[in-house]
């Protein structure tokens, strides 16, 4: 079963806009670790987050993996994501990719996690998977979403915009 690891970029920019239940699209099981959940508490974002844990979400990372994260990261100081990188160390398996992914922002947690081994995504991955996977999430809504997370705060570039906004509407 894959396990999908959120970072608090993510959980940011997606609480932000109020899209948080776009997580329930992936074929796995959403985790998203304490420290986390913890580190989210701008609003809306934090009473977003409150809200969505309410559903089927597991909190829990296997702490014997945090301090290998945080060996592997090195003098990096990621915060609470390193939890995130625990995550993927506890279920990577070499010879299935999908066994573990992470979405997350953060460039070092998702360099990371992909030299480890995970399927790595953003929030606006989040939300093309939603488009294409949920058939109640029309092409026009998805841009929308796209344009909302990019107006407050979490920017892409023009160039990353058009790709966003152009698969979701293949």
């Amino acid at each position: 079963m894959t396990r999908i690891y959120v970072g608090p970029t993510a959980l940011y920019s997606l609480g932000q806009v109020g899209e948080l239940g776009l997580l329930d699209a992936f074929d796995g099981d959403v985790v998203v670790p304490e420290p986390v959940i913890d580190a989210v508490s701008v609003e809306p974002a934090a009473t977003n987050l409150a809200e969505f844990l309410d559903g089927d979400v597991e909190t829990d990372v296997d702490s014997a993996h945090v301090g290998r994260a945080r060996s592997v990261l090195g003098a990096k100081d990621i915060g609470p994501a390193e939890t995130v990188l625990a995550g993927v160390l506890a279920h990577r398996d070499p010879a299935d990719r999908s066994a573990v992914a992470v979405v997350s922002e953060d460039r070092t947690v998702r360099r990371t996690a992909q030299g480890l081994g995970a399927e790595v995504t953003s929030s606006f991955g989040v939300v093309v998977r939603a488009a294409i996977e949920d058939k109640y999430l029309s092409s026009a809504q998805a841009k929308r979403i796209v344009r909302r997370i990019d107006q407050h705060g979490m920017h892409l570039t023009g160039e990353l915009r058009e790709r966003a906004v152009g698969e979701v509407g293949e």
